[in-house]
């Protein structure tokens, strides 16, 4: 048995669903997430590189060549690299969440410091 208690607006509600035992397992049943395969794993072959993996690649290259750089420092250099200042936003974000990439604070300032 279940009993809802409570309001519709200004109105009460006391509602009370009574089941059988077999009802409760149908009802469970109905509502079981159905089972999902999982989906075979096969290897694909690594086609042409996309333009993000290629601009990615770039940007690897830049911090990796420079060691290290200041926030705004690869900001510009990023911005100058994709022409765009919300791309080179994201690009900034992808750096600080690689493993490749360690993040130091000195002072106000931000570094990224190639890890390799």
């Amino acid at each position: 048995m279940v009993r809802i208690r409570g309001t519709i607006g200004s109105q009460p509600v006391d509602l009370t669903v009574e089941l059988e035992d077999a009802d409760w397992q149908r009802l469970a049943a109905a509502l079981r997430p159905p089972e999902i395969p999982a989906p075979a794993v096969t290897a694909t072959p690594s086609g042409p590189k996309s333009g993000g993996d290629m601009l990615w690649d770039q940007v690897v290259k830049l911090l990796s060549s420079a060691g290290r750089l200041s926030g705004p420092d690869i900001l510009v250099a990023l911005e100058k690299l994709t022409g765009n200042l919300g791309v080179a936003k994201q690009l900034l974000v992808r750096l600080r969440h690689s493993p490749q990439v360690r993040m130091e604070r000195v002072g106000e300032a931000q570094f990224y410091i190639w890890q390799g």
